[in-house]
């Protein structure tokens, strides 16, 4: 073999190896939606009430403690607190629609003897909704308040680059495409047109936090919902959780959904993509899958607007 050849050859080995050296190390982080806090039998009340103490105790701050669903379901007792800090808002504020991620949620689930604490990872959410920063320093202040068994929601994990850039599958929406609810005069008029549509709706949505973004004219809403008429079980929170969370770990942290007023506008994340990046593994088709929700995300869609006063003919989208 030529010198040069043989010399190129050398090379080329040298270079394969290193690169086998080194990929399994440069392979991309990845993340999961929903962490494990805490899981055992324990006195239901007493280990939600310690959950509440923990946070605040660590400097979060609670802005709502929820029932969402009624006793005797397919969980025995479910109690979802939302909690906000200095951080998570400064965050938000740095971002465009940053405000959809100031509220964070832990669950306490209670089935038979069995409770779990769970809560959404603050890094995966600040992937997905495409925060500036990633709350690494609210994931870690998280773990050592409440505890970090481990993490869950999908099998494998998605990276930074696929959350940031998230959709389900193709033809679905990303995060920029939200529902667009209502629009309103101002951001002072859509603040009181909204609170006072879901203080009085005839469609099953209330109004259980809220939490202003500083140095900005955004605001989220967190908000339950209860089927009411001809297609309230198509949108309630209890009927769309019986549908999707019936694996051995709850994901129950995924209540309360939001809506943002930014602006003149009134926003929500779209069904289809809030639920596929809360549950990037559910399946297309089949028992548990999302052809068993079909209706919901044009349901939610038409309750949504009604609930904040806007008019169905202003959405587009289903």
């Amino acid at each position: 073999m030529p010198i040069v050849k043989q010399a190129l050859f050398v090379f080329t080995l040298l270079l394969a190896a290193s690169f086998a050296v080194t990929l399994p190390t440069q392979a991309a982080e990845r993340f999961k939606p929903f962490v494990l806090a805490w899981r055992g039998n324990a006195d239901f009340t007493t280990r939600l009430n310690e959950v509440h103490e923990s946070l605040e105790a660590a400097g979060f701050q609670v802005v709502a403690d929820v029932a969402p669903y009624p006793k005797d379901g397919y969980v025995d007792e479910l109690r979802i607190l939302v909690f906000t800090s200095p951080e998570l808002k400064r965050a938000a504020a740095r971002s465009e629609h940053g405000g959809f991620a100031a509220a964070q949620r832990v669950a306490i689930t209670r089935s038979g003897d069995d409770i779990q604490v769970t809560y959404v990872n603050p890094v995966y959410m600040a992937h997905a909704y495409r925060l500036k920063g990633d709350l690494s320093d609210t994931a870690a202040l998280l773990a050592r308040t409440l505890g970090k068994l481990e993490t869950f929601g999908s099998r494998k994990g998605l990276s930074k680059r696929q959350l940031r850039r998230y959709h389900y599958t193709f033809g679905m929406e990303y995060f920029d495409d939200p529902y667009r609810l209502a629009e309103y005069a101002s951001y002072a008029d859509a603040i009181r047109q909204v609170e006072k549509h879901l203080a009085t709706n005839t469609v099953g949505v209330r109004p259980v936090y809220r939490i202003d973004i500083p140095g900005k004219e955004e605001t989220v809403i967190g908000v339950t919902r209860h089927g009411q008429g001809e297609r309230g079980e198509k949108y309630d929170d209890y009927w769309i959780m019986d549908n999707v969370d019936f694996g051995e770990l709850h994901t129950t942290a995924y209540l309360p959904y939001e809506i943002m007023i930014t602006g003149k506008r009134v926003i929500g994340l779209h069904m289809r993509f809030r639920m596929a990046v809360h549950h990037p593994d559910l399946k297309m088709m089949g028992k548990n899958s999302f052809m068993n929700i079909m209706p919901s995300p044009g349901a939610v869609r038409d309750v949504m607007t009604v609930a904040v006063g806007g008019k169905r003919q202003e959405n587009n989208g289903g």
